[in-house]
C-alpha cells in the first residue's frame, strides 16, 4: 500500500480536470489534492499523500505543490508538477500510476470536487471542529509547521458523510 507524492497526484488532477474542461487553479487543486488524502484515509484506510498538509490561512496545503504552480496565481494551472530525473538530471514531469481501487476512488473524488467553486472548497475545508481549524485556532499552543495530522483528518472525516458517492 503505496503512498504518494503530492506532485504525482496532483497531476492526475490536472489531467482529470483537463480532460473534462475544468480549469484547477492553485488553491482549488490544494483543496482537491487534500480531499483526495482525506478520502484515501477513510475509504481505504491509508494515507495517499506521502508528506503532510499545513494549515495555512485558506486552507489545507502541501508547500511544495504550491511552490510548484504559484506562478499561475489566479489562473488555471496549464503546466504539470515535475522533478529531476534520476536518470539524466532533467526535470522530468511527475508520472503517476494508481492500484484500481485508489484510481476509481480518486476519480469520484475529483469528479465531485472539481465541479465546485474555489470559495466553496476553501469553505468545505474550514469545517468548525476540523482538523484544519483545530491546527488553525491551535490557542497559542506551539504548533510547529502548523502540520494537520492524519489520526485527526480521520476523527473528523469518519463521520461525515461522503459527498462524492451522491453524484
Amino acid at each position: 500500500m503505496a503512498e504518494y507524492d503530492g506532485r504525482a497526484i496532483a497531476n492526475f488532477v490536472l489531467d482529470y480536470c483537463d480532460s473534462r474542461g475544468r480549469p484547477v487553479t492553485n488553491l482549488s487543486l490544494q483543496k482537491i489534492v487534500y480531499f483526495c488524502h482525506v478520502w484515501s484515509l477513510i475509504e481505504l484506510g491509508r494515507p495517499l499523500v506521502r508528506h503532510k498538509f499545513e494549515a495555512w490561512e485558506f486552507g489545507p496545503v502541501l508547500p511544495y505543490l504550491y511552490r510548484e504552480f504559484r506562478a499561475f496565481d489566479r489562473s488555471p494551472i496549464t503546466g504539470r508538477s515535475t522533478q529531476l530525473s534520476r536518470i539524466d538530471g532533467r526535470q522530468a514531469v511527475v508520472e503517476y500510476l494508481f492500484d484500481s481501487q485508489t484510481d476509481a476512488l480518486l476519480q469520484k473524488i475529483i469528479g465531485f470536487y472539481s465541479q465546485l467553486r474555489t470559495s466553496e472548497l476553501v469553505k468545505l475545508t474550514h469545517a468548525d471542529d476540523g482538523p484544519w481549524h483545530k491546527v488553525w485556532n491551535h490557542g497559542g499552543i506551539v504548533n510547529p509547521g502548523m502540520r494537520i495530522d492524519d489520526s485527526e483528518i480521520v476523527r473528523f472525516y469518519a463521520k461525515a458523510r461522503r459527498p462524492f458517492l451522491i453524484q
